[in-house]
């Protein structure tokens, strides 16, 4: 078998992208660094790293013995915090990844507090509304607000909340317009809408019955802050869940419309890739935050 401190020095080669660099963080020469990787790669009989005077390039095989080595060290890294025993204070870096909205609407109430419990952890966090590779991109958490199902990942899926949406309007508009009495009525009223496509809502009574209705589309968006404000300024009526709306119904300029109905719900869900969860930092981090949403 290989050296086993060999897949360790081939890690910190590839996550910094060069031997040179490498050499440098772990202070050992970049010489000692190129043997061993190519001790490596001779002991498993395949080239794990194509490198020239100008270029440094992972190869096929090279990029899945990475994962594999790397999730070796994670593992190691449990291991040793096991051993150091379960009161240790969790410490090192938690890089958490969500959607804008949800790193606004959740997670900024939340953060500052965590930081202040667990002051050894330090928290990297990255909004955006692209989609993120957990594993790949080096993510430890992602948090997750969404209407469907989350699709059978491979990743620790934790489910924390689940928040239903309400049909609102400005006043005005409904002054100008009879107010619904019947989920029926909702097909001769403004619409704002999630996409063209999905023009009807299904709505679940609070005795249990559940009806599908349609309205007319006045305007579309696929972000939920933008339906909001539209519904504010009286375009129509939308859905939207509760936390993103609360405020604007406590002000006055947003109404619930059918309020003993509702038209589905949010779920905020916790992703992890497994071996990461085991960390006492991220475990620590995922129990706080899975508790503070829980209570919300």
């Amino acid at each position: 078998m290989a050296n086993l401190n060999d897949f360790m020095l081939f890690v910190h080669v590839v996550d910094h992208a060069g031997f040179a660099p490498a050499a440098r963080a772990l202070n050992v020469p970049k010489s000692t660094l190129s043997k061993r990787v190519a001790e490596l790669e001779k002991a498993l009989g395949v080239r794990l790293i194509n490198r020239t005077s100008r270029r440094f390039a992972v190869t096929e095989t090279g990029e899945d013995f990475y994962r594999h080595a790397a999730a070796m060290l994670i593992e190691a890294e449990a291991a040793e915090n096991v051993v150091k025993g379960r009161l240790a204070e969790p410490s090192g870096t938690v890089r958490i990844t969500a959607s804008v909205p949800t790193a606004q609407l959740s997670l900024a109430p939340l953060l500052p507090r965590l930081a202040i419990a667990f002051p050894k952890i330090r928290l990297v966090v990255h909004a955006t509304d692209r989609f993120v590779d957990l594993i790949q991109e080096g993510f430890d958490i992602a948090v997750r607000d969404h209407f469907a199902p989350l699709p059978d990942s491979g990743l620790v899926q934790r489910r924390v909340a689940s928040e239903a949406s309400w049909l609102v309007a400005s006043p005005a508009y409904l002054d100008k317009r009879n107010v619904p009495e019947y989920p029926e009525d909702l097909e001769h009223h403004e619409g704002l809408l999630t996409s063209l496509t999905s023009e009807s809502w299904t709505l679940e009574h609070l005795d249990g019955t559940v009806v599908s209705v349609s309205s007319k589309p006045r305007f579309v968006a696929d972000e939920s802050h933008v339906l909001r404000e539209a519904a504010v300024a009286g375009l129509g009526i939308t859905a939207l869940p509760g936390k993103l709306c609360r405020n604007e119904i406590a002000r006055g300029v947003l109404v619930r419309v059918l309020p003993q109905w509702t038209a589905g719900s949010v779920t905020t869900t916790i992703l992890m890739p497994h071996r990461r969860g085991q960390l006492p930092s991220v475990r620590a981090t995922v129990d706080f935050i899975a508790a503070r949403l829980a209570e919300a």
